[in-house]
């Protein structure tokens, strides 16, 4: 089980199956919110489907095919975060994230990423790390930015969004430029 204390009110844990009632109200209290970015949004309706979702999760780490945390601020779940999937051949993690509303603007997703770019490099033996964010998607676009990952180019027409397409901006880290950042 993969848990991670970032500072005093800051953890970053694998979720349980415990956690789906809490997870489930954290996305249906953010929805219209987090539906302008994250194409699931629709699809999660019910406790049922969060607790699959963490089902999928929990398969997909015993798989050593992605990591999927909750994020809690003061003991409370505000968001997930976490490798969405690895490729081992190349030795790349993708981090994956979202925010509930309520909470942005804190730095709480600038240390969550930090915290697991350092694990990908540090206990994963991974060369890159790997963000990707729509184009016109500013908060999220500025993790990366922030903590010095480089802008390696646009894919268009990336991800449908309901009823449309967006671009989305790729950036890199690799494992020296972290060490001396």
């Amino acid at each position: 089980m993969f848990s991670r204390e970032i500072d005093e009110v800051l953890e970053l844990r694998q979720l349980h199956i415990s956690d789906a009632e809490e997870l489930f109200q954290i996305t249906d209290g953010s929805r219209e919110y987090l539906r302008e970015w994250l194409p699931w949004v629709d699809t999660t309706t019910t406790v049922e489907d969060s607790r699959g979702f963490i089902e999928h999760s929990q398969r997909s780490f015993e798989a050593k095919k992605g990591i999927t945390c909750g994020v809690f601020y003061k003991r409370k779940l505000v968001g997930t975060a976490g490798f969405n999937s690895f490729d081992w051949a190349n030795k790349i993690g993708y981090i994956g994230y979202w925010l509930s509303e309520d909470y942005q603007g804190l730095g709480i997703m600038t240390k969550v990423s930090a915290a697991l770019t350092d694990y990908a490099f540090s206990e994963l033996s991974l060369n890159k790390v790997d963000i990707r964010a729509a184009y016109e998607n500013k908060k999220s676009r500025a993790i990366p930015e922030r903590l010095g990952f480089t802008e390696e180019g646009k894919i268009r027409q990336a991800e449908w969004l309901y009823d449309h397409y967006v671009d989305h901006i790729v950036y890199g880290m690799l494992v020296r430029e972290w060490i001396t950042h």
